[in-house]
């Protein structure tokens, strides 16, 4: 991967310039769980590329050519399975009307 570092705004960490999207936080608390931390943060900015933002001004995700880590491995993403509520949506009613 050729990834190059960019300066952020507001914090001192480097942002990757090839990321569609970057958040920079302070971070105001960090619970420990057990195996693991959690970091409760303030965003202080959100950036994003404007070839990923549509034309009614919303981050489209699908543009991206997303990327996950998993045990080692990197995998493709990019396949829309639904949309938040898609389970509890109610169904239309397809009943012909009486004439």
């Amino acid at each position: 991967m050729n990834l190059h570092k960019e300066k952020a705004n507001f914090v001192k960490c480097p942002l990757i310039k090839e990321s569609p999207a970057s958040i920079e936080c302070k971070v105001k608390e960090i619970k420990e769980l057990g195996s693991h931390h959690m970091f409760v943060a303030e965003v202080l900015a959100i950036n994003a590329d404007e070839k990923y933002i549509d034309e009614k001004g919303a981050f489209d995700i699908s543009k991206c050519d997303l990327i996950a880590y998993s045990n080692g491995h990197y995998y493709k993403l990019g396949k829309k399975l639904g949309r938040f509520g898609f389970s509890v949506q109610k169904k239309k009613n397809k009943t012909k009307k009486k004439k």
